[in-house]
């Protein structure tokens, strides 16, 4: 421990009085129990983990193109959801030439598209009788809508547990159903 000597007395014709100990505290103990315990807390504390969905892009090589566009998509279990400017969501079953139902307003939440995506993926697995081919949504946002609502869809997607789903380019005929000119 270091002690500092405040005496000022350097003996020169002053009367000595005794010396009085400086009280003092050794806190080298303190530091190290200190550090002990910031080691302590850094090591078993868990980070937060960024929350993020998992998205699967698909590769842009020839060979898969032509394979993807082989793929055949059945219209039953088909449903698009449509994104537009001022948060609105329109939806349809089947292809938008011919849908087999809709096009019909939607909102977001429990009460709107979630309730539409749950009700049409019990009609896909009543229609294929098999639990791995069930509902396939297409996703197809217009420039005028929001990254939120983009972000809520696909909330919803997790929500209703929704398996199969795509973000595609929306095509003309689509902008034409939400009331949007290119």
């Amino acid at each position: 421990m270091a002690e500092l000597n405040t005496g000022g007395g350097d003996g020169k014709g002053k009367k000595v009085r005794s010396k009085k100990q400086n009280a003092g505290v050794d806190l080298t103990a303190m530091v190290d129990l200190a550090f002990l315990l910031i080691t302590f807390f850094m090591l078993t504390t868990s980070m937060n983990k960024p929350q993020s969905m998992n998205l699967a892009m698909p590769d842009k090589s020839d060979e898969t193109k032509e394979n993807n566009d082989k793929t055949p998509v059945d219209e039953n279990r088909t449903m698009t959801v449509l994104l537009g400017a001022d948060n609105k969501v329109k939806w349809y079953m089947g292809m938008p030439q011919q849908p087999l139902d809709g096009p019909n307003d939607s909102s977001y939440g429990q009460n709107g598209i979630r309730k539409v995506i749950l009700e049409n993926s019990k009609k896909a697995l009543a229609y294929s009788q098999d639990a791995e081919k069930g509902l396939i949504v297409i996703i197809k946002a217009s420039e005028n809508a929001n990254y939120r609502n983009l972000v809520d869809i696909l909330d919803e997607m997790a929500i209703t547990g929704t398996k199969t789903y795509a973000i595609v380019d929306i095509a003309d005929t689509d902008l034409e159903i939400l009331g949007e000119k290119k």
